[in-house]
């Protein structure tokens, strides 16, 4: 499976998801995809993704297993889940 964290740099969100990410990678040993929104326009397209900062997990197949959308950022161990 793939986690992928989805949002943009220069936003009133970008430290908060920096430093949870930054936190997620302390706790778990595990790294975290990110990708821009302005770069992958296709992938959030075929994703439906509007909302920022939205983090998927993907199966093998590319399909959503889970996402979480907006500020409201997951519990570590609710993403670490779908990275084991």
């Amino acid at each position: 499976m793939q986690v992928i964290c989805i949002y943009r740099n220069n936003q009133d969100y970008t430290r908060e998801v920096d430093e949870w990410l930054e936190n997620f990678r302390r706790q778990t040993g595990k790294e975290i995809d990110t990708m821009n929104p302005d770069e992958n326009v296709g992938f959030c397209e075929a994703y439906d993704i509007v909302e920022y900062p939205t983090i998927l997990a993907l199966g093998n197949n590319g399909e959503v297993r889970a996402s979480w959308r907006g500020r409201n950022m997951p519990l570590i161990n609710e993403v670490l889940y779908y990275m084991i």
